[in-house]
């Protein structure tokens, strides 16, 4: 195309008034400014799912993820409904109801010890936790947020730990449930996990795991890891029972629900009764445990 030469043009055609071709030049111009907007915007808004944002915008996000325990509201982190479409097995829609949420604490015990150990360069700043059951009341499913003190190389180190070791699927390194009292999920100990998930992300100083099992307090000889859980074919309890999408579909969902807070930090202002996360987590866990 020349500039010179538009396509189309035709000299013996009259041309245009100076006027109209300024005008629409200008109109041009404005559409290609409304759209480099557009596309910046909408590069700024993904950037926490890339983590493309640069290294001084990255940096930012994962600072400003970092405090989200103590800025954010508990229903923004562990909403008191969670809808899974697809997400159960078979690709079946899955309805989770929040039935506990544990006061925020550290990390002590609420780890298997071999798991405490690899978590621990990362340190350990604050630990969320809520339990959830499914519609039927079958399963409980407690996840979790660890926030931990690390900065981005040292949590992409432990990210490339367990995917080269994978350490995520060793049944020595299981994260504990949240058994709340006078719910659903009181009998929800150690030998009743089914079935689990650990995800280390990159752009976030958080960990984010969710581990399952059945409400009725039947313990488990060989938990399975959801990836594998899930996987089309198995013939395990834990895969015929859904509790390998129970684990991974609450992860995805409450991960999600992180990174939407960070996009979205004018959503974060709340009432002063829940103005923090620590201060929700702990009032609700009374509440639901007395």
């Amino acid at each position: 195309m020349s500039f010179g030469k538009p396509e189309g043009y035709d000299e013996r055609v009259r041309p245009r008034p100076l006027g109209s071709r300024i005008r629409s030049r200008t109109a041009a111009v404005a559409a290609c400014v409304v759209l480099g907007l557009g596309l910046i915007g909408g590069a700024v808004t993904g950037s926490w799912l890339t983590g493309d944002d640069g290294e001084d915008g990255g940096a930012s996000t994962f600072a400003a993820a970092g405090q989200l325990w103590h800025s954010v509201p508990v229903d923004q982190l562990f909403p008191p409904t969670v809808q899974g479409q697809g997400a159960g097995p078979g690709g079946a829609d899955r309805t989770w109801t929040r039935i506990a949420v544990a006061p925020d604490t550290g990390c002590t015990g609420a780890f298997d010890p071999l798991l405490s150990k690899v978590l621990a360069p990362v340190g350990c700043q604050r630990l969320l936790r809520a339990t959830y059951t499914d519609a039927t009341q079958s399963y409980v499913t407690t996840v979790g947020l660890l926030f931990t003190k690390a900065d981005i190389a040292a949590m992409t180190s432990l990210s490339t730990r367990f995917k080269n070791e994978k350490l995520g699927d060793r049944t020595d390194l299981l994260p504990r449930p949240y058994a709340a009292k006078s719910t659903v999920a009181a009998t929800f100990g150690d030998k009743q996990r089914a079935s689990w998930t650990v995800s280390v992300l990159t752009d976030a100083p958080v960990v984010v795991y969710a581990v399952s099992g059945w409400a009725d307090g039947r313990t488990v000889d060989a938990p399975e890891p959801a990836d594998e859980a899930v996987t089309s074919g198995s013939t395990t309890a834990p895969s015929q029972s859904g509790l390998g999408n129970e684990a991974q579909g609450l992860a995805d969902r409450v991960e999600r629900s992180l990174r939407k807070t960070v996009d979205s930090p004018s959503e974060t202002s709340a009432s002063e009764t829940s103005k923090t996360s620590g201060t929700a987590a702990s009032s609700k866990a009374s509440e639901e445990n007395s």
